[in-house]
């Protein structure tokens, strides 16, 4: 099941960056040195009957400037016409990004992001540890448009797994000092050797609720093994 990586905003100034959920493609915005940034999430995708999904908490700090530490914490759910649903541990994610370019005169910005996904999953009978290694680039533009995107190559051992790129771009606005709406387009190269390439579009928003609490969803159609299916993120952030 894929992981949902994500766009970043800062939606006040003087209080911390909000950087992670709920876009599927990322940003090189790291949390803010000696913040934390912590979401209660849920989200899944699916095809018809079939449901993949994930609920848990996402923990993300910033020990010194230019650097983000991430630990996702989840708990499975899957359903099929053949087995109902079925839950368990999901599999931990680790990671840390570094941005190592952060031009404020010209509004770009880059980092990298390595992830490590462990096989903790109480649901997949056959899993290894799995390494992601993305580049995330980024630019703002006046009135609170941000254009970011990139991607990366996953290493997926495994039995009937295959190494994979993944990539996607996002546009997002501050309609105000409280709302920012965004859309997406994200695609993955086949993850399993009998499967296909996927392709997902979206539309996203933040609202916040206060100085430290915010409200992320998005959402929107998936298309892979020629079907239509979808794709959702909900969460309640928390920044401190």
């Amino acid at each position: 099941m894929k992981r949902w990586l994500a766009a970043a905003f800062a939606l006040m100034s003087g209080t911390p960056a909000i950087a992670g959920p709920p876009y599927i493609t990322d940003d090189p915005a790291p949390t803010d040195a000696g913040h934390w940034e912590i979401y209660g999430f849920a989200t899944g995708d699916g095809q018809g009957s079939d449901v993949d999904a994930d609920a848990g908490l996402d923990l993300n700090y910033g020990p010194v400037k230019g650097v983000q530490l991430t630990a996702t914490l989840p708990l499975s759910f899957t359903h099929d016409s053949v087995g109902g649903w079925r839950s368990g541990t999901g599999d931990v994610e680790l990671a840390v990004k570094y941005r190592f370019l952060d031009d404020e005169k010209s509004g770009f910005s880059a980092a990298i992001f390595p992830r490590v996904f462990l096989p903790t999953s109480s649901l997949e009978s056959h899993e290894r540890t799995r390494l992601l290694l993305p580049v995330w680039i980024g630019k703002d533009f006046a009135g609170g448009t941000s254009l970011f995107g990139g991607g990366g190559y996953e290493i997926n051992p495994g039995p009937g797994n295959r190494n994979f790129w993944q990539a996607g771009i996002a546009l997002t606005h501050d309609v105000s000092k409280t709302v920012s709406v965004g859309g997406e387009l994200a695609w993955q190269q086949r993850s399993e050797t009998d499967g296909t390439s996927e392709t997902d579009a979206g539309l996203g928003s933040i609202v916040k609720l206060s100085d430290h609490y915010a409200l992320l969803f998005s959402g929107g159609p998936t298309w892979a093994d020629h079907r239509t299916g979808y794709h959702f993120y909900g969460a309640l952030g928390l920044f401190f």
